[in-house]
């Protein structure tokens, strides 16, 4: 009961002085020990920033793919990003965005697949003239490697700029966009 009057007392006294610093209701629990501690804080800022396994449990969750879908999927288009850059804008995404090399193992070994038929055949054709062509047909087959459609590219890029659409993640949203120019046009 003692208690309870001198947080009373207290709230009541120091309400426009604590309003100042923070809310009356943190002063109180900090009071009594129940406030957030400095590495609880930071714990909460650190899970802000952005990671592959964050950026997979989105896709999963958004695109109704699973996690192999969702890490062999963004795997190829940050191996595509990766050949589209430098290799500073690479380093500088791998470090505003960990993991981002262990996705892009995860991408689906394409090289043992045969040329199909019809209008896959032909973009198979053309990009023997072209390296550009050639990259983006290299993403199109591990999306289809995975069992996903080749539309669904579209998809996992703009789920990832959101994903990426935080003041910690500017840097590597825009690495990722410049990389992925003619993919996106």
């Amino acid at each position: 009961m003692k208690k309870l009057i001198v947080l009373l007392t207290i709230s009541t006294l120091s309400t426009s002085v604590l309003a100042q610093e923070t809310s009356w209701l943190d002063s109180l629990k900090n009071l009594v020990g129940l406030g957030e501690t400095k590495e609880q804080s930071v714990d909460a800022n650190a899970s802000a920033m952005p990671s592959t396994d964050g950026l997979v449990d989105m896709l999963t969750g958004s695109l109704d793919v699973n996690s192999d879908q969702a890490s062999g999927g963004m795997g190829a288009i940050l191996n595509y990003v990766k050949n589209n850059v430098s290799a500073e804008q690479f380093g500088q995404l791998a470090k505003s965005l960990p993991g981002v090399e262990g996705l892009v193992g995860q991408m689906p070994d394409i090289s043992k697949l045969s040329s199909g038929e019809g209008l896959g055949g032909l973009l198979d054709k053309a990009s023997e003239y072209s390296d550009s062509l050639k990259s983006i047909n290299d993403v199109k087959k591990q999306f289809e490697a995975l069992g996903l459609k080749p539309e669904m590219i579209s998809s996992f890029i703009s789920s990832a700029q959101s994903y990426l659409d935080t003041e910690q993640g500017q840097q590597a949203k825009q690495v990722l966009t410049d990389g992925l120019g003619k993919l996106l046009g």
